[in-house]
């Protein structure tokens, strides 16, 4: 995801210094190549050591290092960089570089950077971070073009609890990649839904199937990525909701309509990725069914549940609908029939016994005009691949 990828990242004073060691070696796993810049503040947090050994490449510390063949490191390592991440970014140094002051390496690299683009991710103290002259100064730094990541809100290594901490790596690295992926959703609300639903037999036994929800997850991260507004209405799942995503948790089919229901006239596009229960149990029981030799197996009776799908398609002014279909045999035949059935523009499928629960997947997309098969890629970079296609249509 940020295969050669060029990336300064720049460290000033804070103890949240700690967290871009890890930052760095998960950007390097996804194929980043990075220099490091620290100031002398942050060297008495973590040592240059740390990160010459995670990243195998020179820090740099020093405005008038002479390893550098033309002793010009703040022009240098900016030029060929495709973005520079100062995480932690103190209050001292957010204030040098809203008032365009170069008095160390790394500020001179800042203000000397052309048109490579800079992030930063403050990290401070809460009081600090409310204070006036450093909203003013996130302000005007947002003016300049700086794009702010975070800070996030929690305990604080004073002991105290708000605003100001740094991101964690895992937040960093997903706003890290998400830059570089084109917005072609800017402004647009999306709405999807993804993962099983769970029947209920009795209190204690359910009804439901192998989805994982990987794939509805992968494209509501990819749909964040490229700019949407996204909630995801979510059935059980062991994975945690995208970053900047906002998930509402369901459990039952009939929940999962009504929260659509509630949800769809405020979207733009509804993505129908979760593998709804075609029935439920309608005469459930209140309390744990016994097994007796009397009644070795339980009289279950099943009423169909609604078709969200169909039932969104149909809304007047309604969103653009994209379905999923996850087939076991005759694919062609029974997606193209479903996207009929359903009248949907787009409608997606898979073969349910190779993607349920894998990593991968094998998209068929069906529209008026056919059929296109994709060939067997990861589910992130398959969504991406999909958030661009109903973009391009859009």
């Amino acid at each position: 995801m940020l295969s050669n990828k060029k990336l300064v990242f720049g460290i000033t004073g804070g103890i949240a210094a700690y967290k871009t060691a890890e930052l760095l070696r998960r950007s390097q796993d996804l194929g980043a190549r990075i220099d490091v810049v620290m100031t002398e503040s942050a060297t008495r947090f973590i040592s240059p050591v740390t990160f010459q050994a995670l990243s195998g490449r020179t820090v740099y510390t020093d405005l008038w290092d002479a390893r550098v063949p033309n002793n010009m490191a703040h022009i240098q390592l900016s030029r060929d960089a495709d973005a520079i991440l100062i995480a932690p970014a103190s209050t001292n140094f957010m204030a040098k570089l809203a008032n365009g002051l170069a008095d160390d390496l790394l500020s001179t690299l800042c203000i000397a950077r052309g048109h490579c683009p800079l992030l930063i991710a403050p990290a401070m103290n809460r009081e600090m971070w409310l204070h006036p002259a450093t909203q003013r100064n996130v302000e005007q730094l947002r003016r300049d073009g700086v794009h702010i990541l975070g800070p996030g809100s929690g305990d604080q290594a004073c002991g105290e609890t708000g605003d100001g901490r740094m991101l964690e790596p895992a937040q960093l690295l997903a706003e890290l990649t998400a830059f570089f992926q084109p917005k072609l959703l800017a402004g647009k609300r999306v709405l999807i839904t993804a993962g099983p639903t769970s029947e209920p037999i009795d209190p204690v036994r359910v009804i439901s199937n192998r989805s994982s929800g990987k794939m509805g997850y992968a494209i509501a991260r990819a749909a964040q990525e490229a700019g949407a507004q996204v909630t995801l209405v979510s059935g059980p799942v062991a994975l945690n909701a995208p970053y900047q995503v906002s998930r509402i948790n369901v459990e039952t089919a009939r929940q999962m309509h009504a929260t659509v229901m509630s949800q769809v006239h405020h979207a733009d596009i509804f993505i129908s990725v979760a593998a709804v229960a075609d029935w439920y149990v309608s005469n459930a029981s209140d309390i744990k069914i016994k097994k007796t030799s009397e009644q070795a197996t339980p009289d279950l009776q099943f009423s169909p549940n609604p078709d969200i799908l169909a039932e969104v398609a149909a809304l007047k002014d309604g969103p653009y609908c994209v379905g999923f279909a996850a087939e076991t045999d005759n694919l062609i035949e029974h997606a193209q029939a479903k996207r009929q059935r359903k009248n949907v523009p787009l409608l997606v499928a898979n073969l349910a016994q190779r993607a349920m629960n894998a990593d991968d997947t094998e998209l068929v997309l069906f529209d008026e005009q056919g059929h296109t098969q994709w060939p067997a890629q990861d589910k992130l970079l398959a969504a991406r691949q999909l958030v661009k296609n109903i973009a391009q249509r859009l």
